[in-house]
């Protein structure tokens, strides 16, 4: 039981201590050359893509956002693809001259309408942006001045939660998540390559674009997994920021994190031939630690380190005081579970809530995938009535 125990708390703490820290160590330890800024002459032409569904309350914002990007206008081709919507969204895109809609009455999903569309791309850089993220005005040229190095294939911007100075769990969790989450993606592309990449911003070369199998469920991931398997690099560019609002409650952030989760284990099985450390190396060890345990060991490594402290509590100074800390950490999560869709300026309390309750997503994910029940065309989570547009 002793032996079983320290397994599962090493798995806890490599994921998310362990490799944060090990992986800092070794991007200290790379020579990194600066990257220089393009001028308006050099910058090379860009499509923007947006594929939105039933985004009527949001894709006017959004269209303005991008207008106002700092970049040549006549360098910048916007595109919307908006398969299967039936409210407003069509009419207001339709508003915009500058804008291309791209639009099927059939909903077959957003990996199905962005394969459409992207044999229509002309421009040598493809730009791929969710309609409910607001990017800041120079993010698109610090995204693209990365393709000077041909050793680029792909481009992630970071990703932005805003919240309230009191908020609840969904938006206050979400955002303490990917602050860490940021930092990690940092150290990746430092040292060796971008783990995958979020689909709220990122951009690709367009001729390397591939058609992903309209059935993947987080295909931005799988899409770039793919780049750096064939031994491209996938940069991150922290200072290109998509900005959203967080879940309107932990109900709406249940059906975002579900999907995602079942996409992570559907993610492990499609990219199996990227766990072989002998062909791919630098590579498979980023993908083992920073993902595959996430999703799948993790939860059960936590189940294992509460059930099998209970064995050895009363067997010396050290397993009680683990057996208290567990307990504690118990305690914290059930406050933040009641607290969940409450607000607070005492955001620290929804940590260890959020924190249990990702992984409960991740076996919620697991079961709704193997049971055939997670589509591609998801039900959208409602986002938290936040108006990003002024801190873009």
């Amino acid at each position: 039981m002793e032996i079983f125990y320290w397994i599962c708390a090493f798995i806890i703490f490599y994921v998310f201590i362990g490799y944060g820290i090990l992986i800092s160590l070794l991007s200290r330890f790379k020579t990194r050359k600066p990257i220089a800024d393009l001028s308006d002459e050099d910058l090379p032409e860009v499509t923007f893509l947006v594929a939105a569904y039933n985004e009527e309350d949001i894709i006017k914002e959004k269209i303005l956002n991008t207008l106002n990007l700092d970049y040549p206008k006549n360098k910048l081709k916007i595109k919307v693809v908006t398969d299967g919507s039936n409210d407003n969204t069509n009419y207001i895109i339709q508003q915009f001259p500058q804008v291309e809609l791209c639009f099927k009455p059939q909903r077959a999903g957003k990996i199905a309408a962005v394969n459409r569309v992207m044999p229509s791309v002309e421009s040598p850089i493809t730009v791929f942006s969710d309609a409910n993220v607001m990017i800041n005005q120079e993010g698109l040229k610090k995204m693209v001045r990365h393709f000077q190095s041909n050793m680029v294939a792909a481009v992630s911007g970071e990703k932005t939660v805003m919240s309230k100075e009191e908020d609840g769990a969904s938006s206050s969790g979400e955002g303490f998540y990917w602050k860490y989450e940021s930092f990690l993606k940092k150290k990746d592309a430092e040292w060796n390559t971008l783990v995958g990449s979020a689909g709220e911003l990122f951009a690709i070369r367009s001729h390397l674009y591939e058609a992903i199998d309209t059935n993947t469920l987080i295909e931005d991931f799988v899409l770039t997994m793919k780049l750096s398997a064939n031994g491209n690099k996938v940069a991150y560019e922290p200072s290109a920021l998509a900005i959203e609002s967080g879940s309107a409650n932990m109900e709406e952030e249940t059906k975002r994190k579900v999907r995602i989760s079942a996409g992570g284990i559907q993610a492990v099985i499609v990219l199996f031939p990227l766990l072989n450390f002998f062909r791919f190396g630098k590579l498979t060890f980023q993908y083992i630690s920073h993902r595959v345990l996430r999703w799948t060991l993790m939860p059960l490594a936590l189940i294992g380190a509460f059930v099998s402290i209970i064995f050895l509590a009363g067997k010396g100074w050290l397993y009680d005081s683990l057996m208290a800390g567990e307990l504690l950490f118990a305690l914290l999560a059930f406050a933040g579970y009641r607290l969940r869709n409450g607000e607070t300026k005492i955001k620290v309390l929804f940590i260890p809530y959020y924190f249990l309750y990702m992984h409960y997503c991740v076996v919620l994910g697991w079961i709704k995938y193997f049971r055939g029940k997670q589509q591609v065309t998801w039900e959208k989570s409602k986002r938290a009535s936040l108006s990003v547009s002024q801190s873009v």
